[in-house]
């Protein structure tokens, strides 16, 4: 391969681990029946006048496999963080024990599950979109550099470069997707 001519793969790497980690936090956001600090990351409370993630305003802890509990450190606070809970969509209903907060895990159902698993496959989707994005990203660069005088040979080797990253990454995104798939078909 030239030297003159430079094509930066750990950036095209690190670009599709990064697909593959927003895969993965979408992934958290889902419900599976098992509890997770995790699944309330994204609940925002009404506090002290502004909108405020739920971790700044209180401490989230999973005491049991279908139990979270989330301790809030200011009393006045524990109405809306109630309130943002039962709002955020997760369909948790707190039981209030003063300042804490339990949120039982209800089993979900066949019919959930199947669309919770179909959703796992479009945010899995989304990531193979972006890695092959990143994709011709790379190959516009090996195109750029063939102009600028690279070789066919050096051109070779940096494509299939770039297609064995690219497939790492596909192989990442469906072992990913099936193993959270088999999490959420669990009986």
């Amino acid at each position: 391969m030239s030297d003159d001519i430079d094509i930066d793969i750990d950036s095209l790497v690190e670009r599709m681990d990064g697909a593959l980690a927003a895969m993965r936090r979408d992934f958290t956001t889902l419900r599976t029946g098992r509890a997770s600090a995790s699944m309330l990351d994204a609940v925002q409370v009404e506090a002290y006048g502004s909108r405020t993630p739920i971790n700044q305003v209180a401490t989230v802890n999973v005491p049991e496999p279908r139990m979270v509990t989330v301790n809030v450190w200011d009393k006045t606070m524990v109405e809306a963080v109630d309130k943002a809970i039962r709002t955020s969509g997760l369909g948790l209903n707190p039981v209030m024990d003063g300042n804490i907060l339990r949120l039982p895990i209800p089993e979900l159902n066949e019919e959930r599950r199947k669309e919770m698993a179909k959703l796992c496959g479009t945010y899995s989707e989304n990531a193979k979109i972006a890695v092959r994005n990143v994709r011709r990203d790379g190959m516009d660069q090996i195109k750029k550099a063939k102009n600028d005088g690279m070789s066919e040979d050096d051109m070779k080797v940096w494509q299939d470069e770039i297609q064995d990253i690219t497939d790492a990454a596909i192989k990442k995104i469906d072992a990913g997707l099936e193993a959270k798939q088999a999490e959420i078909m669990q009986v």
